[in-house]
């Protein structure tokens, strides 16, 4: 469920991104509220790595406006960083620490007091049931376990917003279903979930879906309301339909 239906945290309007003649993003518009899971997704080739991108403040647009957490993603683009969470797919902690550790590097990162921190690590660990794990190198973490702790990690200075880049890759169902209770317990709390991903169960868990093809918004709104517009028992026969559309290859 949305929990506030009134406040956009990303607002885009006309956004694109050219790299010479090539345009990888073209001119795409949308908005996504407090405390929404947004689903981003598309084929490989799509676009939407490369949109995450510029609304991370990590790529500057070629050409229209985007705001999120309030700030500006082309002249704002270090206040966008500091007000949000950030989990890329590929394992973003250091496997060479402890798990405390890791918890600690990152609440510094994001400028926390030492004393937040060792609450907000007490209290992590223990909602997580990692207590025991505590001193345990990262390492030595099952795949599932890592990425919880890595979303946990993404979320430790409460963003407005956490953008999750594919994060249940190689996880299996029963751990991928564990990591979206986690994201749904963020959402009650306020946090706005922007999430790729090509598991097309997934984009049922979300409040509303985007599907992007060759560079374009090609479909949004809830997952039941796709289905029906398309007439698609799924989000993954709904997907395929458009995906049969895309003329690229890669990103």
């Amino acid at each position: 469920m949305i929990k506030n239906a009134t406040k956009n945290v990303i607002e885009v309007k006309e956004l694109t991104k050219r790299f010479g003649t090539f345009t990888a993003v073209d001119h795409i518009s949308f908005t996504v509220k407090q405390g929404e899971i947004f689903g981003f997704l598309g084929a490989n080739g799509a676009g939407k790595t490369t949109a995450m991108r510029m609304l991370c403040g990590l790529s500057k647009p070629t050409s229209g406006n985007g705001l999120v957490a309030d700030y500006d993603i082309a002249t704002q683009p270090e206040h966008v960083k500091r007000h949000i969470g950030y989990m890329s797919q590929k394992f973003s902690l250091y496997e060479d620490l402890k798990v405390w550790e890791n918890m600690r590097l990152f609440g510094g990162i994001y400028g926390l007091k030492d004393k937040e921190i060792a609450q907000k690590t007490d209290k992590i660990l223990q909602e997580l049931g990692f207590e025991t794990e505590r001193d345990t190198l990262v390492r030595a973490l099952p795949l599932g376990w890592k990425q919880k702790l890595a979303f946990s990690v993404s979320i430790f200075h409460e963003p407005q917003i956490v953008f999750l880049d594919e994060p249940t890759g190689g996880v299996d169902p029963v751990a991928r279903r564990r990591f979206w209770e986690l994201i749904y317990h963020a959402a009650d709390r306020g946090i706005t979930v922007f999430v790729t991903t090509h598991y097309m169960d997934e984009a049922e868990y979300c409040d509303r879906v985007s599907i992007m093809v060759d560079g374009r918004i090609e479909a949004l709104g809830t997952p039941k309301e796709l289905r029906t517009r398309f007439h698609a028992a799924s989000m993954d026969e709904v997907f395929q339909q458009l995906a049969r559309k895309a003329k690229r290859q890669s990103d």
